[in-house]
């Protein structure tokens, strides 16, 4: 059976990464894998995940599997970090939360979800988008078509364009959209065109499918989900990808939860359902190691506190190297060419210059970022601003 397979070219990033390890050169940067680094370059197991870790090991008595949904405490306290404790659909009862694997784990059984409820329908995506996007949601057997977004060599949104490629999109399609931290362009929606994709999608009939990956990255974990509750409040069906990877630091246990907001109560219990036996069918049960940790934290005033303080220090981190940078490159090039990357959010940007230029970056200068020249501003540090900036000067006529 196995001869019929041809070996697959690696994934794109797994191959950035694999190449980066292999260089042997001291000074080389890695602007390319999406996971939090430190001034030191390193991805933190934070203070408050050590302290509530230790907690867990201690009064865990048993290893058997958790309920299908997850750990209710986690989910519960996940739903109100996104949509508020007072959230119009919460009071309704129109709202469910079930724990999945990582965010990824969320997007692809919302993606089941739709094609267990409407298999016709076409899934709508930003251009450009997270690579991982495509895969997840159209290995399920949806169509997916794209909307325009940002335009790199501009360092602009595309809003008008989105909102008139959207108009044509048929009622009971989905569109997904980034709910802040836009991976991989950095800028988001304001509060304005929050509001008139809100009314657009209410008026077509459409329903948005939320990726929250980054909640606290961008401003605080307020701000950055203010366009998730916003549309969940105004249309009657949304779906909400959340991740714990990145503000929690917990990459590898693989956390995160998917929100169902329906009409009324009977139908998000119907869709609750089939989300259940939709996860049984993928992954049987979650894991539950991660979960505890979380409900754990949000469950401890002190624990909580810490958290807290250390989500806004990686914040500030991630703002502060986007400012620092910005104003290196405009030193280099003696322009305002890169001053965009200041204004965004998050940890990533599109620099907007050429392949051939991302190229000699790699081998020249031994900078790796992806070919579209998304680079993750956590690899800045203040060792290696004014080394990435001149480097990015020098190549990018390309």
């Amino acid at each position: 059976m196995l001869q019929t397979l041809d070996r697959l070219s690696p994934d794109a990033i797994l191959g950035l990464m694999a190449s980066f390890r292999a260089d042997p050169f001291s000074q080389k940067v890695d602007l390319g894998v999406g996971v939090y680094r430190d001034e030191r370059g390193a991805t933190p197991v934070l203070e408050a995940v050590r302290r509530a870790e230790q907690l867990v090991l201690e009064s865990e008595t048993t290893k058997s599997y958790v309920a299908a949904p997850g750990r209710e405490e986690y989910n519960q306290a996940v739903e109100e970090l996104v949509l508020g404790n007072a959230h119009p659909a919460r009071r309704a009862g129109r709202v469910r939360t079930v724990q999945a694997p990582g965010g990824c784990g969320a997007l692809r059984v919302g993606a089941e979800l739709i094609r267990a409820a409407a298999p016709t329908a076409t899934v709508h995506v930003s251009d450009p988008t997270w690579a991982n996007h495509i895969p997840l949601l159209g290995s399920s057997g949806l169509k997916l078509e794209r909307y325009p977004y940002y335009a790199a060599s501009a360092h602009q949104l595309r809003f008008e364009a989105m909102l008139e490629r959207l108009e044509g999109a048929r009622a009971g399609d989905v569109v997904l959209v980034h709910a802040s931290c836009h991976n991989p362009c950095g800028a988001d929606l304001s509060s304005d065109q929050w509001r008139a994709l809100t009314e657009l999608l209410s008026r077509r009939r459409l329903v948005p499918f939320l990726d929250l990956a980054y909640q606290g990255f961008g401003v605080d974990l307020e701000s950055d989900a203010a366009g998730v509750r916003w549309v969940s409040e105004h249309v009657p069906e949304a779906l909400i990808a959340v991740s714990s990877s990145k503000n929690m630091g917990l990459y590898r246990e693989r956390l995160g939860a998917l929100i169902v907001v329906a009409e009324d109560s009977a139908r998000a219990e119907a869709a609750y359902s089939h989300v259940l036996q939709i996860a049984r069918s993928i992954y049987s049960m979650p894991p539950d190691h991660g979960a505890a940790i979380a409900a754990r934290i949000f469950a401890d005033p002190a624990l909580r506190l810490t958290w807290l303080e250390e989500l806004a220090l990686m914040q500030q981190r991630l703002a502060g190297m986007r400012t620092l940078l910005a104003s290196e490159l405009r030193a280099a090039t003696a322009g305002p060419t890169f001053d965009f990357i200041a204004a965004q959010r998050g940890m990533f940007s599109m620099l907007g210059v050429s392949p051939e230029a991302v190229r000699m970056l790699r081998e020249r200068h031994h900078i790796y970022m992806m070919l579209d020249s998304r680079i993750n501003v956590a690899g800045i540090t203040p060792a290696n601003v004014g080394y990435v900036a001149r480097a990015i000067a020098a190549e990018s006529g390309r």
